[in-house]
């Protein structure tokens, strides 16, 4: 048993707790009472009322719905039954009475006794006809051709079976009657018993689906009628009729829904057997469309309930968050007077709180500071205390003529914010930029200043880096154009003209190849300089990219050699040599030159026929300058008109290969040729390679065509081979960029194996110039290339700038001689001493020396005498079709042994 002592101490541990449980109690209770929390706590029991009275009332009409549409199938499988009966009965009758006539007045006399007296149906919907013992009809109504239907399913079971009942057949088409139809029949028998025939009746299928009702069965509803084995005689659903169909396996006659198994729709199908016949009828509702009706007032009923609810939520939202908010206003106020003075002074904005002084009539005439932080005293420059109560106007009358104060006076009346920029000149602050903030409150304004300007000159500096190029400070691209606008529509005021030239340097990509970038960025700094000091002020010189600059000289006469003088001097200073690296290097210009208006009355046009000038400035050997004139984008037309054919050619077939051949100067043997392309344009006729294969290089159309030249040239070659003709080297030319695509090697490859040639069939050539543009890369494809076992030649070789230390590092196999300097062979010294040169030197590298341009016989003679290998040119033959070079490889076989052809 517990002592008296703990049972005392039991009974003030209980007595003191129960205060402590109390107080806790009414905290919840007083936490649960604020409005927004009690509201919400109601809302959500009304919630759950709206919502289980909408689902209730959703079930009980969906339930309504299912119980119709059920009905509905039951209804509609009565009416269609009793109307499928009487067919049936009014067929099964026209069996009964045409099977008398027959059995009293024979086959050929029965029909017509019948129609005579009305007791044949409608002959556009029924076809009586009458079957003999053997199968053939012997009589129809109307008129059928004889045919013999003893194969037909209908006469057999006839044939074998005694029973006098009708048979139904499935839906056939026959030799007697080619459209579909429905057999109904019954047996014949003579007077002995024996079977004598058959009485067919056919009928068309959708005659027994005529009843269907789009206001009552819908778009998909289904109305049929099937056979005991379980395939349809007639089936419609909406507008189509079909037959042959697998029906319903199991009888339902109490319209539940099923997935039917025709078309896997789900339907409340209900199904009848029809007394007298092995035929069910069946009739089906769409569910989707029996239910529709029920899902409109469901999503009515949802809608209701969502806006109901959702209105309910918003209001009690609405409620609730204004009484929260009320209870926290008061502790927000408070908070907000508590920092305000230290905010406004950590701040690094000045606040002018000021109060409006208004006479008689309510006008402002003056404001009083009431309030100011530390920031102010330093704008203003004079201290909080002397700075309070004094009149705005008194401390800053300048402020009554430049707008401020009307400002503030206009924010005080009519409220709104208001934000401008100013340049200060307060002797306290110097000149500096400030942004004012002017807010209305109760009885005048609070204005907040801030220093902007370190904004402003970032802006500056931002603005100049977006219009001026980063490397010669000049106007860039984007600032031409507006200079450019600015001084046509200037010019255009008054009447003036303006001259632009458009300035390429020539020479700066040697400069910027061989020096370096640094030394062309430092080339392209002191000619700008240069440029610059032979123009005006009011002038404007720009960058436009790379080395290309742009000159506009405003406010110009009508006259273009006025400008020549200035554009000689720029010229002359361009032309005057730089040190760049210890290096003196020189270079020139080209200069378009255009006027507005008279070659243009827009930047686009003036830019575009500039550039065309300064492109026929270069076309004449450049260090000079050319007015444009309208014959000038003739040629650039042209181009344009090329380009465009050139992008369907090789799809439209218009490309065709020539081979030239290559002949062994001491024996006379050819002994391989190179694939030249030719473009046979619809409008322009032979187009030569000199005036499609830059444009080609440009646009990148260079690659499927170089690829096509490839795969042709290799088809070729097996063509060849495969016609027993002796084997010839087949050369192909690789431009730059085909050089340069990453899958040279591939493509090379791809086109070997696609035609089943050797990889020493083929020599692939390339430029001087072109393997010195990358000379690790162009090395290295070389190699992989050779390791493949194709052979590769230096084309117009001695016309580049490659080196000998980089010559003996390629892994070729012939140099050819450019034929410009096969062209003087006979009488220019200087010509034959570069053939020898480059003869010489191919041969202490081991490799065969190929001359071009081979077109007299002083020049063989000459190349002959002083051994060089290989010639290609005119004097042998000029580039021919693949047939004519089958024709020289033939006649060369003939000739096996004897002397080598003549050239001709």
């Amino acid at each position: 048993m517990q002592s008296q002592a703990e049972r005392l101490r039991a009974l003030a541990a209980g007595t003191g707790s129960a205060p402590t449980d109390k107080a806790g109690l009414r905290r919840w209770l007083g936490l649960v009472l604020e409005t927004h929390i009690s509201l919400p706590l109601f809302t959500a029991l009304v919630l759950a009322v709206i919502w289980a009275v909408t689902w209730h009332f959703i079930s009980v009409d969906r339930a309504a719905a299912r119980a119709a549409a059920r009905s509905s199938s039951q209804e509609m499988i009565d009416t269609y039954e009793a109307q499928v009966a009487r067919n049936l009965g009014a067929i099964d009758q026209t069996l009964r009475v045409v099977k008398y006539a027959v059995e009293l007045k024979g086959a050929a006399a029965a029909l017509p006794a019948l129609n005579q007296k009305g007791l044949l149906p409608s002959g556009l919907v029924f076809i009586v006809a009458i079957v003999d013992s053997n199968g053939r009809i012997v009589a129809s109504n109307p008129g059928l051709t004889t045919a013999d239907v003893s194969s037909q399913g209908y006469f057999r079971h006839h044939r074998n079976n005694n029973a006098d009942r009708p048979f139904v057949s499935e839906v056939m088409a026959d030799a007697a009657n080619p459209e579909w139809h429905l057999h109904f029949s019954r047996r014949l028998a003579g007077t002995d018993g024996h079977f004598a025939g058959v009485v067919v009746l056919a009928v068309d299928p959708a005659y027994f689906t005529s009843g269907y009702e789009r206001s009552r069965l819908g778009e998909r509803g289904a109305l049929g009628l099937y056979g005991n084995d379980g395939l349809f005689r007639a089936l419609r659903t909406g507008d189509k009729v079909t037959w042959g169909r697998g029906a319903p396996q199991t009888p339902n006659a109490r319209g539940d829904v099923v997935a039917n198994e025709w078309d896997g729709v789900r339907r409340y199908t209900s199904t009848r057997g029809l007394h007298g016949f092995a035929l069910n009828a069946v009739v089906g509702l769409d569910e989707s469309e029996q239910m529709a009706a029920f899902e409109q007032q469901r999503r009515h009923h949802l809608w209701m309930a969502a806006s109901g609810s959702a209105a309910l939520v918003l209001f009690v939202t609405l409620v609730g968050l204004w009484s929260w908010q009320m209870s926290k206003t008061r502790r927000r106020i408070r908070r907000a007077q508590e920092t305000f003075a230290a905010a406004s002074e950590a701040s690094l904005d000045a606040f002018f709180v000021m109060r409006s002084i208004c006479d008689d009539k309510g006008t402002i005439v003056d404001f009083v500071i009431e309030a100011s932080n530390t920031r102010a005293e330093q704008i203003s420059g004079i201290g909080k205390q002397q700075l309070h109560g004094q009149k705005l106007c008194g401390i800053v009358p300048r402020y009554r003529g430049n707008g401020i104060f009307d400002e503030l006076a206009k924010v005080a009346i009519f409220g709104g914010v208001h934000e401008a920029e100013w340049q200060s000149k307060h002797p306290a602050i110097g000149k500096r930029w400030l942004h004012r903030q002017v807010v209305p409150v109760e009885g005048g304004v609070v204005a907040i200043v801030r220093d902007i300007t370190e904004r402003k000159l970032a802006e500056e500096r931002i603005r100049h880096m977006a219009q001026h190029d980063d490397l010669t400070g000049l106007p860039n691209r984007s600032l031409i154009r507006d200079r450019l606008d600015q001084a046509i529509h200037h010019a255009r005021r008054r009447g003036r003209c303006i001259s632009i030239a458009f300035i390429d340097l020539d020479g700066f990509k040697l400069v910027n190849d061989g020096l370096g970038h640094n030394a062309g960025d430092e080339l392209l700094k002191v000619v700008a300089q240069r440029m610059a000091g032979c123009m005006r002020r009011e002038d404007t010189l720009g960058r436009f990219g790379g080395d290309e600059f742009v000159i506009i000289l405003d406010d110009q006469p009508d006259d273009p050699m006025a400008v020549a003088p200035v554009l000689e001097k720029i010229r002359a200073a361009v032309n005057e040599p730089v040190l760049l690296e210890c290096q003196e290097v020189q270079v020139s210009c080209s200069m378009g030159v255009v006027m507005y208006p008279r070659d243009g009355a827009d930047t686009n046009t003036l830019m575009m026929n500039a550039d065309a000038a300064m492109y026929r400035a270069k076309e004449l050997g450049k260090n000079g300058f050319q007015y444009y004139t309208r014959e000038m984008n003739a040629s650039v037309e042209e181009k344009l008109v090329l380009l465009e054919g050139l992008r369907s050619a090789l799809e439209g077939g218009q490309f065709s290969l020539l081979y030239q051949p290559k002949v062994d100067l001491r024996s006379g043997r050819m002994f391989g040729v190179e694939a030249l392309i030719r473009w046979q344009h619809p409008v322009h006729g032979m187009v030569p390679p000199s005036r499609f294969i830059a444009l080609a290089e440009e646009s990148g159309l260079i690659i499927p065509i170089g690829d096509w030249i490839l795969h042709t040239a290799c088809r070729q070659a097996a063509q060849w081979r495969d016609a027993g003709l002796p084997p010839v080297t087949m050369s192909v030319n690789v431009s730059p960029r085909q050089f340069e695509e990453k899958r040279l090697v591939e493509r090379v490859g791809e086109a070997l194996a696609a035609n089943g040639l050797d990889a020493g069939a083929v020599e692939i050539e390339v430029t001087e110039g072109l393997i010195m543009r990358d000379l690790a890369q162009s090395v290295g494809k070389m190699a992989q290339l050779k390791a493949m076992g194709v052979t590769l030649s230096i084309d117009d070789f001695g016309t580049g700038y490659s080196s000998l230390s980089a010559l003996k590092s390629f892994p070729i196999s012939t140099l050819k001689i450019d034929k410009s300097f096969v062209r003087d062979l006979a009488d220019n010294a200087g010509s034959q001493a570069i053939a020898l040169a480059v003869i010489s030197l191919g041969h202490r590298l081991n490799l065969r020396v190929l001359a071009e341009g081979v077109e007299t016989e002083q020049q063989r003679r000459f190349l002959l005498e002083n051994d060089c290998d290989e010639m290609q040119g005119y004097l042998f033959s000029r580039p021919v079709t693949a047939g004519e070079i089958a024709g020289l490889l033939q006649r060369q076989a003939g000739l096996a042994g004897a002397e080598a052809p003549a050239c001709h």
